[in-house]
């Protein structure tokens, strides 16, 4: 089974690039962001500390903490969860998968072997990743309980802007393919950009090369 992973951080475009390629070559779609409330509840059963922990925090707990804090647990958070993805992704009875989510850091992709033309990681700058949030109408109900919700939405961005980085000191780590969106770049650009990675079309012309 030929799977590709698209790994990064939020509001980057990762999912619409899985759901265009997904159609366009005929793979099936696995996003991780669909399961995470079961592997957090399987994680916590389990026992492992930031599962835990996210089961009983409020949103005031969660957003009004220092970024730098959120970020670092975010990172465990995906370490802890990662083997219920990989035990999932090997359940799936698919020629050709295509999956993205926040959870393929690169150094978990390193460490169960992906090779180079398999992952590639999306990540936004933060100017457009702002800009694009701000516009979520989602967003406030995701923060109306915390106290200061100007603050959390700050810390939230702060959060995720450093994940990103982290995210892009990783692929430079291990040599994986990494891609910023800072808003210049077209829709189909990113969408070549991730086909050429992934030799998506080398793989439909000569299979048994792929």
């Amino acid at each position: 089974m030929n799977i590709y992973y698209i790994g990064g951080s939020p509001c980057s475009g990762k999912s619409t690039v899985a759901e265009l390629l997904a159609a366009k070559y005929n793979l099936y779609y696995f996003k991780v962001d669909d399961f995470l409330d079961n592997y957090t509840q399987m994680g916590a059963a389990q026992g492992y500390e930031i599962c835990k922990k996210q089961t009983c925090m409020c949103a005031e707990e969660i957003w009004m903490r220092e970024p730098a804090l959120q970020c670092r647990e975010e990172i465990s958070f995906y370490k802890e969860i990662f083997a219920f993805i990989w035990e999932d992704l090997e359940k799936l009875n698919a020629d050709g998968v295509i999956t993205e989510g926040a959870a393929y850091l690169p150094e978990l992709m390193k460490s169960f072997h992906i090779p180079k033309d398999r992952y590639v990681s999306i990540t936004p700058s933060k100017e457009f990743q702002v800009a694009h949030y701000s516009q979520r109408e989602w967003v406030p109900y995701v923060l109306a309980d915390c106290s200061d919700q100007e603050k959390a939405f700050s810390n939230w961005m702060d959060r995720d802007a450093m994940f990103a980085l982290e995210v892009q000191r990783q692929c430079a780590e291990e040599h994986y393919c990494s891609t910023i969106n800072d808003g210049t770049i077209e829709l189909a650009q990113l969408v070549n950009r991730v086909e050429e990675v992934f030799q998506l079309k080398a793989f439909l012309e000569f299979p048994e090369m792929a």
